[in-house]
């Protein structure tokens, strides 16, 4: 799913091998070596994506899917943990054929050429999120 090299004591440069799903990709490598919170910045391509919006007025999700090339123009989240595996709340930017960009919040997202991340853990940091029910956003919990 991926390749890496450790570039300092709590820092990843990875590569995410062609057609693999980003999320589940980063949240492997984060369990292959027990980060539970951390930053995550990158960029690549993807030949499908799923943004996921959160209506404040509802409280409930929208889902929509780009089947198209695009270019990941930035790729920024977070690590923390919920029910004890590593928990990602990722955002993106990505850049259609026409020089537009569309992002947002990233369900889900499979790469078409290559996807290069930075990872920085925080080691001996726990994070947990708890499901706020006011927001309807999993909230950090300290």
């Amino acid at each position: 799913m991926y390749k890496y090299k450790q570039v300092k004591d709590n820092a990843f440069v990875l590569s995410l091998d062609n057609h693999v799903e980003v999320a589940a990709a980063i949240a492997a490598f984060c369990a292959e070596k027990g980060i539970l919170a951390g930053n995550i910045m990158g960029l690549g391509a993807v030949s499908e994506a799923t943004f996921r919006f959160l209506d404040p007025s509802t409280l409930k999700y929208v889902d929509k899917t780009f089947t198209e090339q695009m270019e990941i123009t930035n790729l920024t989240g977070n690590i923390s943990q919920k029910d004890g595996k590593p928990y990602l709340h990722l955002h993106i930017t990505a850049s259609r054929r026409d020089y537009t960009c569309i992002g947002g919040h990233l369900l889900s997202a499979y790469i078409n050429g290559a996807c290069e991340l930075y990872v920085e853990a925080f080691p001996g940091v726990e994070i947990g999120r708890y499901a706020d029910p006011d927001t309807g956003i999993n909230l950090y919990k300290f």
